[in-house]
């Protein structure tokens, strides 16, 4: 009894874990450096695969913080120290706050696309990334160019920042692809005259009812699928976009000119992870991400005595991998202190 729990990241893992940690009458102090809860879910309007309101899970997430979650808001680590048996989390103004361990919910970035100068980002109005498509299906019934039009023709270009050795990240964001198709389906339910064409490497849906999506989308939807990658986009007079691929499986080039075109960014660690990585002396894995101590048996577990990982923090996954993730982590920091 006592014992106490600091959670370092507001996100769905965070949530998820302190209100579990909670429920087995621990107390938890959940930090969180933005001014809410709920990290990119909040961002979001509908999720894959059953295209359910992201709202209802905050919801869910919300409602399992009882009175022993003490959540504190916009804050700024300066400082990790741990002793023998506690940890002290120094802030940006001095306070100190003291646990018996520490968990890690840092999550990820989004990709910045601005850094494949080639596709456009950040140069040409009607190149957007899925993250801004998604701020539009959240805040408008409609999806429209920077000239206020509805798109007759939307691209959506897989695998940006993904599996690109340039950009200096090998490894698959998991999300991206079943994101690319359940925002081409959304696109064709709000706006069913728009032609809309997928520019992939392979798709990667591996998940369940991932696959039923992506038939939903051929075949009922005639969303068209371009096995190739974009080389480059250019802006036409109109401010259309010109976008410039090779086909690889007929092995030729194309060029397409497409109203707006959307940037499936991918996952990058977090750099408020790499900072606490650094005051707490763990080493990430190959892909930047941060590494358990052992990936099949203690995969909450660091190197570091009763410091945790949960979530993205570890690399790409989906939300209900994240949860499941966050409820393990639980059981393993409750075990840890009961110890």
């Amino acid at each position: 009894m006592g014992k106490s729990v600091i959670i370092i990241g507001g996100g769905i893992a965070g949530m998820e874990a302190a209100a579990r940690i909670a429920a087995m009458g621990k107390e938890v102090i959940l930090l969180e450096k933005s001014d809410q809860l709920g990290g990119h879910l909040r961002k979001w309007d509908r999720l894959f695969p059953t295209r359910r309101k992201s709202d209802e899970v905050f919801e869910y997430l919300s409602n399992g913080l009882n009175d022993k979650v003490t959540i504190r808001l916009n804050i700024k680590i300066n400082k990790i120290k741990k002793d023998d048996r506690h940890f002290f989390v120094i802030l940006e103004d001095g306070e100190s706050l003291k646990s018996d361990a520490l968990l890690l919910t840092t999550g990820y970035d989004l990709f910045e696309a601005g850094k494949k100068e080639e596709y456009g980002y950040g140069i040409y109005d009607n190149v957007i990334t899925s993250a801004d498509l998604e701020a539009m299906f959240r805040n408008s019934a409609e999806i429209k160019t920077s000239g206020n039009q509805k798109p007759r023709r939307v691209g959506f270009v897989h695998c940006v920042g993904s599996r690109d050795e340039k950009a200096g990240h090998l490894y698959c964001s998991k999300v991206c692809c079943v994101t690319g198709v359940k925002q081409a389906i959304e696109i064709k339910e709000k706006q069913p005259d728009t032609e809309i064409f997928c520019f992939y490497m392979d798709l990667r849906m591996f998940d369940r009812y991932f696959e039923d999506l992506y038939y939903e989308a051929q075949q009922k939807w005639g969303i068209q699928f371009i096995r190739g990658r974009l080389s480059e986009s250019c802006e036409n007079p109109d401010h259309s976009i010109l976008v410039k691929v090779e086909d690889t499986l007929t092995g030729r080039p194309l060029k397409m000119t497409v109203d707006l075109l959307v940037l499936l960014s991918g996952f990058v660690p977090s750099s408020d992870t790499n900072k606490l990585a650094d005051m707490l002396g763990l080493l990430p894995g190959s892909d930047g991400f941060l590494t358990p101590v052992d990936e099949h048996f203690r995969t909450n577990e660091t190197q570091v005595d009763g410091l945790f990982l949960a979530g993205t923090v570890k690399g790409p996954a989906t939300i209900e991998n994240t949860i499941t993730d966050a409820r393990s982590a639980a059981i393993s920091i409750i075990k840890y202190l009961e110890k």
